[in-house]
């Protein structure tokens, strides 16, 4: 009996050393991932405990030095840019690898290859869209233009091969581990489709919600709700400025015929309200030390790994230090000996919608004008986890590929809709930035955005010499006024974009006399300017509080600007909130709570400090108020966007008894005072059970701020319920998943000092001490010295490396 037992132990431990060998479904074997030698226990050690004083990096012209401070921030020590850029790609690829890899295989469609089926249709859009078409055409134009950006590209690509091919088992990245997958190698076109991405980041359209708007709606209703120029313009480039060039002329179609249909698919994901980014300079007659300022803060989702990798590259000629991007050569936002420069989204119209007549079955035609127009047919692989590979047949037209059609999003709708957008034409923005790491005044900073196409940007800088400036940058579509607002005809050959704005003539401002200079995602310029300029998803709120600040300082310090960054004043609650106690009137109801509630919301100061219970209360109540005057708009089974909260606030201070409050589908005739009332109603309901469930409702604890892993399953890799302040409208802008993203004040004087931070930490290793250690300082509104660094200085020093 006692080997019977003996031999089923052991048949059980095989059958188990088996079944943990071997994968389950989407789970990844179990054993390997347990195992103390080369499993997820080997990532528990830190980078300064793995440190080593040499590493063999081939194809070196000169040894290169590497200095990682106390907060594992590498600055890079070469010879020469060739040296510099390939051990910028091992560095970021010893901290970053999987972090890289996954963004740009998200880029590339192929998120199925990882996950299996259930991201097919996510890597359906991705490639629908052309982002890798994109990408293609992009590599290519650097290919024959530019080689040495190319050179150096390829260099940067080595760097991070030759830490790949050193990788071992017990050192790949956890996220590898989990989802039991290995690295490839890096290309430079996957650099290129990096920039790519972040163009798809930060784009919107509307096309199709608008269409289905003026056919709901009728124009002027339509431009009433969704006016060109908000009331209270606060534009970009300051309206003093005086266009100085002769505008090249757009010709405007005599008639325009619109399809007139209703559009019932789902459009592409669009930009959150209310979240963007900020910038600003200001000039030395402004500051306490008569030197530059500048300052820098995009917002973005808050992801771990953070989006941004800091780093000082440095060579004989040059030393740069900001923020960089993982998988791109350079600093993206940051400084130089001589120049400071960053950037926010510019939110231009860049992507427009055709519909497409075919003339055939097989779609290998389509009229244009009159003439016959022949398509291509690009086949994509999907590969999917677990199963066949999905093949997707895309057909392009010059105008795009065909996103909608009878194969995908038409559950409801029989469509051919072509996609025209500004990233799929040859760009070089990689040398936009390796030009920039280099500038050392403002006729450099121009000469290097005029490679600049995609995403749209406002470039801020300032420089030693004294110069402040901003250039709204990209490559903007010559439209005629409407062009683009909605789903255009494709075969009408009027409907094409007549080329592009020159470059000089982009909006644009050198040393302008009220001594700042800034951005916060709003109109570029005012109507001046002499091109057409649309976009639904301008801000209104954060851009005309950071301009009031910046007119009224004086004597600044680069403390008042960390200040600035994390202003919490909500400009919409001070001019909306007034206006909805007003219209509650003399507002009964039978909860004891409602008289304290609305005592709180009269005596708040309108800033959302973490531990303010006001913002919490005027959250729910304008956003339940809002939601009631656009639900029976928005009830509609089509594809819509509701008017913007600034226009909605407009309508309920100056017109709250227009026909828009009314509820056509109920008697009698509703106003703005109907609907202040039932969202107070709803506040009241929504307060009830979230005191009932979570007691405290101070803002922090209500909106739960959240810096999420890339894989939203992977919480324990994720920082959760932070305490922090600010959100939408606000410069502070941190919502519950998004807000700065990076932070950085610089004042250019004689000796510069810089100060950055961002949410996350250098390490890509969730088991490192440095994946998360700048969370709580971030949170706080602090800084991390950021000054440019010697190859001498000994101070703060964590460990070196010596590449040979």
């Amino acid at each position: 009996m006692k080997y019977v037992s003996f031999f089923l132990v052991l048949a059980l431990t095989a059958a188990l050393a088996v079944l943990v060998s071997m994968p389950i479904g989407q789970i990844p074997p179990i054993a390997p991932l347990l195992d103390p030698n080369h499993g997820f226990w080997q990532n528990t050690l830190s980078e300064d405990q793995l440190a080593a004083e040499e590493i063999s990096l081939k194809n070196l012209s000169a040894p290169v030095e590497v200095v990682y401070d106390q907060n594992l921030i590498p600055h890079i020590f070469a010879q020469n840019e060739a040296d510099l850029y390939r051990a910028q790609g091992y560095v970021t690829a010893q901290h970053r690898l999987w972090q890289m890899e996954f963004q740009t295989m998200a880029a590339a469609g192929r998120i199925s290859e990882i996950v299996g089926p259930i991201a097919i249709d996510l890597d359906r859009m991705t490639r629908r869209k052309g982002l890798v078409f994109g990408a293609e055409v992009g590599l290519k134009f650097i290919q024959e233009t530019d080689p040495e950006t190319l050179a150096l590209m390829e260099a940067y690509a080595d760097g991070v091969n030759q830490y790949i091919a050193q990788l071992t088992d017990a050192r790949l990245p956890v996220e590898y581990k989990i989802l039991n997958y290995k690295p490839e190698p890096w290309t430079a076109f996957k650099s290129a489709l990096l920039l790519k991405y972040m163009s798809d980041m930060l784009v919107g359209d509307r096309d199709l919600e608008f269409t289905n708007l003026r056919k709901i709606l009728g124009e002027i209703t339509l431009n009433k709700l969704f006016p060109e120029f908000p009331t209270e313009n606060d534009p970009v480039i300051e309206a003093e400025r005086i266009w100085d060039f002769t505008p090249v002329a757009v010709t405007k179609p005599d008639s325009i015929n619109y399809p007139d249909e209703t559009l019932l698919l789902g459009p592409l994901t669009q930009p959150v309200e209310g979240t963007g980014s900020n910038n600003w300079a200001v000039a030395g007659k402004k500051t306490k030390n008569g030197n530059p300022i500048l300052a820098n803060d995009p917002h973005l989702s808050l992801n771990l790994p953070s989006l941004w990798y800091s780093m000082q590259l440095s060579t004989p000629t040059h030393k740069v230090k900001g923020a960089t991007l993982p998988g791109a050569l350079g600093v993206i936002s940051g400084f130089n000996e001589d120049i400071a420069w960053g950037v926010t989204n510019a939110t231009k119209d860049a992507r427009d919608w055709y519909k497409i007549t075919f003339l055939d079955d097989k779609r290998n035609s389509y009229s244009y004008g009159n003439v016959v127009r022949q398509t291509e047919l690009r086949i994509e692989e999907i590969k999917v986890k677990g199963q066949e590979p999905f093949i997707d047949s895309v057909i392009y037209t010059h105008y795009g590929p065909v996103v909608y059609d009878h194969t995908f999003k038409n559950e409801r709708q029989d469509v051919n809709f072509a996609l025209k957008w500004t990233v799929h034409a040859g760009s070089n923005e990689q040398k936009t930035f390796l030009l920039m790491n280099k500038a050392k005044n403002h006729q450099d900073y121009n000469d290097a955005l005029n490679h600049y196409s995609a995403p749209a940007q406002n470039f801020v800088f300032a420089s030693k010499k004294g110069d402040i400036a901003m250039r709204i940058q990209g490559k903007f579509p010559l439209k005629w006024s409407g062009q683009g607002k909605f789903l255009m005809n494709g075969s009408d050959p009027r409907m094409e974009w007549q080329g592009y704005i020159p470059n000089e003539h982009n909006a644009n401002t050198l040393n302008p006399e009220r001594g700042f200079v800034s951005s916060a995602n709003q109109h570029p310029a005012d109507p001046s300017y002499p091109y057409y300029v649309f976009d639904n998803s301008f801000e209104h709120y954060r851009n005309r509080r950071l301009n009031r600040r910046l007119r009224e300082m004086e004597q600044i310090t680069v403390e008042d600007m960390k200040a600035l960054q994390f202003d919490d004043y909500n400009l919409q609650a001070a001019e909306a909130l007034p206006v909805l106690i007003q219209l509650l009137g003399t507002y009964k109801s039978d909860s004891p709570e409602a008289e304290k509630y609305l005592q709180e919301l009269k005596s708040w100061d309108f800033f959302a400090d973490p531990n303010q219970k006001g913002q919490t209360l005027y959250s729910i109540w304008s956003s339940e108020t809002f939601e009631s005057i656009w639900r029976e708009l928005m009830a509609n089974e089509v594809p819509l966007v509701r008017p913007n909260s600034y226009q909605t606030v407009e309508l309920l201070t100056k017109s709250p008894t227009d026909s828009v409050f009314d509820i056509r589908s109920q008697e009698g005739f509703e106003t703005a005072e109907y609907h202040v009332k039932a969202g107070f109603d709803s506040l009241l309901v929504a307060m009830s059970k979230w005191e009932t469930e979570e007691g405290d409702y101070s803002w922090s604890n209500f909106k739960k701020t959240t810096i999420q892993h890339l894989v939203p399953n992977f919480k324990s890799f994720s920082a959760s319920n932070i305490y922090t302040g600010g959100g939408s409208g606000m410069l502070n802008a941190t919502g519950s998943r998004h807000g700065a993203s990076w932070r950085m004040v610089v004042e250019l004087g004689p000796e510069i000092q810089a100060f950055g931070i961002y949410p996350g930490g250098q390490s890509g290793n969730p088991g490192s001490r440095f994946y998360d250690n700048f969370i709580p300082i971030w949170a706080n509104g602090e800084y991390l010295n950021f000054s440019l660094r010697t190859i001498e200085n000994q101070e703060n020093v964590l460990f070196k490396t010596t590449f040979k």
